[in-house]
């Protein structure tokens, strides 16, 4: 029984729903370092598995699709900074408001472009390639486990490293972060706080929009109502848990994604799926709980200190 679910399959699986937490989070830790909390995550990639199909099917490529669900994802990711940096708007309603409008939009398009409800499939829908590499082929466990993946699996590996350079290495990355942390020093230096807020925000519409057109063009090649099924919090848990440092962030979806593989494969062997779909979300409650713990010892830890110093 537990060789039926813990086996090479277990990790391929994790790797594959591990992909889309990994690129949203990436976008999501972005936005986080310059100060907005982007809760919107979840309707970011629900857009971007919904017009990753739309642009597939009508175009009969995978690649206008993921950059149609690249654009739109940058339309929404614009239209949260303006909210946000321009208008002084609550980053938390924003977030709903644009989860509630992706839900509700893409369920009207679903029925008025293709004439279908609860899902879409089609033969005309082109997924994205799935890359194979003849030097694994010839170590069972390396091909079963990293071959035929889709292309914005090993995508997502290189980005993790990029975003830490990025954030770590260069003025840009500096920039954002000083834009959330210490704004006005920022501007003082000749930058501009909104300009790189807005970056970050664009930049998270753009990876997001790459988690939607995985989920729908890589993972799996049809969309479904709501398919996004939570990715975007859970992607939000990953940062948080990670410290919004891309190598933990990537382990933290990591976890998270074996978390979800685990309860599939444990359909497997008969378990409900009404209690195997629990799973990730019960991780990720926990998860947070041990942060939140942490945080607090840690501030707790920080008064002693800070009143320890005060005392004569």
């Amino acid at each position: 029984m537990l060789g039926q679910v813990f086996n090479l399959t277990l990790i391929q699986n994790t790797i594959r729903t591990a992909t889309p937490l990994i690129l949203a989070a990436l976008g999501g830790l972005l936005t986080m370092h310059a100060g907005m909390l982007n809760i919107g995550m979840e309707g970011m990639i629900l857009l971007g598995a919904f017009f990753g199909v739309v642009g597939s099917y009508f175009f009969a490529s995978s690649f206008m699709g993921v950059m149609l669900a690249v654009v739109v994802g940058m339309i929404i990711g614009l239209i949260f900074g303006f909210f946000v940096i321009e208008l002084k708007s609550d980053e938390f309603i924003i977030g709903i408001a644009i989860n509630i409008f992706a839900g509700g939009l893409t369920i009207f398009l679903l029925r008025s472009i293709f004439g279908v409800k609860g899902a879409f499939s089609s033969p005309d829908i082109i997924p994205l390639p799935r890359l194979n590499f003849p030097f694994l082929r010839g170590i069972p466990m390396l091909d079963i486990m990293f071959n035929n993946h889709s292309i914005f699996v090993y995508i997502s590996w290189i980005l993790v490293i990029i975003a830490y350079l990025f954030l770590y290495k260069t003025p840009y990355g500096m920039w954002i972060r000083a834009a959330g942390e210490y704004p006005e020093a920022l501007e003082t230096n000749g930058v501009s706080p909104r300009k790189m807020k807005y970056i970050s925000s664009i930049a998270c519409g753009v990876l997001c929009g790459f988690a939607g057109a995985h989920l729908s063009l890589g993972y799996l090649t049809l969309f479904t109502e709501n398919m996004s099924a939570n990715r975007g919090f859970i992607a939000l848990a990953a940062i948080i848990f990670g410290a919004s440092n891309p190598i933990k962030t990537f382990g933290a979806a990591l976890l998270f994604g074996f978390f979800d593989a685990l309860g599939i494969r444990l359909q497997v062997v008969g378990i409900p799926s009404q209690f195997t779909q629990m799973i990730p979300y019960l991780v990720t409650v926990i998860a947070l709980f041990i942060v939140t713990k942490r945080h607090i010892a840690k501030r707790k830890k920080t008064q002693a200190e800070e009143g320890a110093l005060q005392q004569p």
